[in-house]
């Protein structure tokens, strides 16, 4: 049924905790970089650095993560990194107060409070099918992408107008709370948390090999990952370069700018709002190759943007781009969570997650060079390129067959 994943309350609790996360943490994407300029004076560079922290526990520990969530139990590896984000960011405002803030200091909780983040990440999407099952996952997977991408939206908004109501650092507090906030939600939920493995566990190596093979074996999931590499390592390009673009290249005023990059995010959440209702009329399988044959002819569009009509293009090519992002990634996570055994789950999320995320620093910098090298709307052209072949990997999967992703077994017998 329609509502039937919203009449399960562990799953609503479960949706609130979500949305109290991801919001907090949204907000932090202006509060936390607002506080190193105005509170620590800082400049480009360590703005720049500060970025990159938060995101450098992906590469650094997403594969050992994979292996100790699939030892621990999952609710309380999530309880663990909210309480953990709140004290972290929570130390922020205290020391701003008390005037022993400092930029180390800033540098060291971003890049705690990123590795706190990838734990809940991975143990998030494994714990999953504990709350929903058979049909109803795709359609949980699509109401928490929703949240991710509202959040997304709504965060740096919400987050700019508390930086001007109440400062910097006491925003940050926002953040703190919503972790807080998150953990509590996970309190609250009835269904038993999955028992520690018993037994002795392999060592740490072998069961990042036994995830990374996995993985490999599977011949939709090595696939999906080729695709959604390629397609993250050109989007990430585009988007370090999509500012320099419309300001410098276009010569939007800053106002025009600011409206079309809100599209990215408008695009995610309807992306999300579809996809349960998609995957319930055509099939989970035929949503997700719907999603990744879509969208080629408008990633085209971008490079054309002028600062006139044209500049429409880059709104359509962002809501386009960002709306089929949130279909593969609930089709892609409803296929893993679907096949893959309940105890190698966490290590195969982590590869997955290590993997794709592993080409957003390396597109942006590569974005970069290309634009020193041909200039920028030359460089949008190759990345939207690139972007828009992403869907070649899967051509060579059973995916185009497939309806649903309960037919996995008769997938896994071909792969």
């Amino acid at each position: 049924m329609t509502t039937g994943v919203l009449r399960n309350p562990d799953f609503l609790r479960f949706l609130s905790s979500h949305l109290a996360s991801e919001l907090g943490a949204n907000i932090s994407r202006v509060a936390l970089p607002l506080v190193a300029v105005l509170v620590l004076h800082a400049g480009p560079a360590e703005v720049g650095l500060l970025a990159s922290l938060q995101t450098t526990a992906y590469l650094v520990i997403g594969l050992p993560a994979g292996v100790w969530v699939d030892r621990m139990r999952r609710r309380r590896v999530m309880m663990a990194s909210d309480l953990a984000r709140f004290v972290l960011i929570g130390s922020v405002p205290v020391a701003a107060e008390l005037g022993v803030l400092t930029m180390p200091m800033l540098c060291v909780v971003a890049l705690l409070a990123g590795t706190a983040q990838v734990f809940n990440d991975v143990a998030d999407q494994t714990y999953l099918p504990r709350l929903v099952r058979g049909p109803q996952l795709a359609d949980g997977n699509a109401k928490l992408e929703t949240v991710r991408s509202a959040s997304f939206l709504s965060g740096p908004a919400i987050g700019g107008a508390l930086v001007e109501l109440v400062g910097a650092s006491r925003t940050i507090a926002a953040t703190a709370l919503g972790s807080l906030a998150s953990m509590l939600f996970l309190t609250t939920i009835r269904t038993p948390d999955e028992p520690r493995r018993t037994g002795g566990h392999e060592p740490l190596l072998q069961g990042i090999r036994e995830g990374l093979a996995y993985l490999w074996h599977d011949r939709l999931m090595r696939m999906f990952v080729a695709s959604s590499a390629i397609s993250n390592l050109s989007v990430s390009g585009v988007l370090g370069l999509s500012v320099l673009f419309l300001a410098d290249v276009v010569r939007l005023e800053p106002g025009v700018l600011g409206a079309l990059l809100v599209f990215g995010g408008v695009g995610g959440m309807v992306g999300g709002l579809s996809a349960g209702w998609l995957s319930r009329r055509a099939g989970s399988a035929r949503m997700t190759w719907l999603a990744a044959v879509i969208v080629p002819p408008f990633c085209l569009l971008l490079p054309m943007t002028q600062a006139d009509w044209r500049a429409g293009f880059f709104a359509v090519t962002s809501f386009a781009i960002s709306w089929a992002a949130a279909m593969s990634n609930i089709g892609q996570l409803t296929y893993r969570q679907t096949v893959t055994p309940e105890h190698m789950l966490g290590r195969v999320n982590g590869s997955v997650r290590f993997l794709v995320w592993g080409t957003m620093p390396v597109g942006a910098l590569l974005g970069g060079l290309i634009a020193a090298e041909v200039g920028v709307r030359q460089a949008l052209w190759i990345l939207l390129t690139g972007r828009a072949l992403a869907f070649v990997p899967l051509l060579f999967s059973p995916l185009p067959r497939m309806r649903e992703f309960d037919e996995a077994g008769e997938v896994q017998a071909r792969s």
